[in-house]
């Protein structure tokens, strides 16, 4: 096995780790002081990311996109996990399901997301339906041709600066051998549409900046036309275009802990304490290599189920262990990090505390760690008739 990058790889993550050191990093600490990234910040990061090509990168070429593999695309989130969430947002990646538009859809929604005139946002969780996606209560019945919708979701991430939102709705319920069940259908919602608002959400103590919302229907009525996929298809379009999206969270907090460790490392090997460098009492270069190998064990399981995708092979299992894994390791990478550097490590000059507090949030959005392991541990067993 070739574990070596190629050049293109090589320079598809130069690129972006100098796009995200030069261009995002002297934003953080100005974000995570205000919680708010200004709109002239937003447009200038959106046209930087046009102009070095990086654009909808995640894209299919045919579409106008990028076209880079999910292997050559993790690289990338890789390296925008080791900035601010508010801030690597507008380094566009539409969401792939966007794929899934047909016709006219995909002159409104699609193309104009790939060119960066238009932009997205995925809501499915509720207040009463996280895990439990068929729980959803906010349903849609269909009434004089068109679906009026009534519901409410929430912890909607970036709907504040979306055009439109993928929402998830029930439309129906079907029996199944463990009782009645949702049908879910996906449908393309606009902002300003009758009916339809997207309000402030929580204040989160993860990602400052990067805002969650709700979203609240009141009899909003939308046209079968606005339906994404196939009527009571919506986990058809979730297996197909969204089970992937695991891979990002999981590069993501390879970056992040890969950041984190440097500045330990580096703070290891120039700090003194009794006449020389902490690095060499044991207590700290012990922490350093438990960090180190936790990260690259992260590292290839979140390439290793990103190449499996591109290779067409099964990775559900896969991709949901590099999600507990990663999630995880960058929780117990924060915190060392935090120790090798003492009090200091909670001052706000230093991006370590921000980075301690982000990393809470990964093992719970984009399925929890104990979903990821009932996923893997049914994956296993399932073979086995259990």
């Amino acid at each position: 096995m070739n574990f070596a990058l190629t050049e293109e790889q090589d320079l598809i993550v130069n690129t972006v780790r100098e796009f995200c050191e030069k261009e995002l990093y002297p934003h953080e600490n100005a974000v995570e002081q205000s919680g708010e990234v200004p709109l002239e910040l937003q447009q200038e990061i959106k046209q930087k990311c046009i102009d070095i090509g990086f654009f909808a990168c995640n894209m299919p070429e045919e579409v106008g996109g990028g076209g880079l593999s999910h292997l050559d695309f993790a690289l990338v989130e890789r390296e925008l996990g080791r900035t601010s969430m508010a801030l690597n947002h507008f380094f566009g990646r539409p969401s792939n399901i966007l794929m899934a538009c047909e016709g006219e859809q995909r002159e409104k929604y699609l193309y104009p997301c790939v060119t960066g005139e238009r932009s997205d946002a995925l809501a499915m969780t509720e207040p009463d339906a996280g895990s439990d996606v068929r729980s959803m209560k906010c349903s849609a019945k269909l009434n004089g041709g068109d679906w009026v919708i009534n519901g409410t979701k929430h912890f909607i991430s970036h709907a504040n600066v979306a055009d439109f939102i993928i929402v998830f709705i029930a439309t129906g319920e079907e029996e199944t051998p463990r009782g009645p069940k949702k049908k879910i259908t996906c449908f393309l919602v606009d902002r300003g549409t009758p009916g339809f608002e997207i309000l402030p959400g929580y204040e989160s103590v993860s990602h400052r900046g990067y805002k969650n919302c709700i979203l609240s229907f009141d009899n909003c009525r939308l046209p079968e036309t606005q339906i994404l996929g196939e009527l009571h298809g919506g986990f058809a379009i979730m297996n197909e275009w969204l089970y992937a999206t695991r891979v990002t969270v999981a590069t993501m907090c390879v970056g992040r802990a890969r950041r984190v460790f440097d500045l330990a490392l580096i703070h290891a090997a120039e700090r003194k304490q009794f006449g020389q460098q902490i690095g060499k009492f044991q207590g700290v270069s012990f922490k350093l290599a438990d960090m180190i190998t936790e990260i690259d064990a992260a590292e290839w399981l979140t390439l290793s189920g990103a190449w499996r995708l591109d290779q067409g092979l099964p990775a559900n299992r896969e991709i949901s262990s590099a999600k507990v894994y990663a999630s995880e390791m960058l929780a117990k990478v924060t915190d060392e990090a935090i120790q090798v550097f003492g009090g200091m490590g909670l001052m706000s000059d230093l991006p370590l505390a921000r980075f301690w507090r982000d990393a809470r949030v990964e093992r719970i959005w984009d399925g929890t760690s104990e979903i990821q392991r009932h996923i893997i541990s049914r994956e296993l067993l399932r073979p086995l008739g259990a």
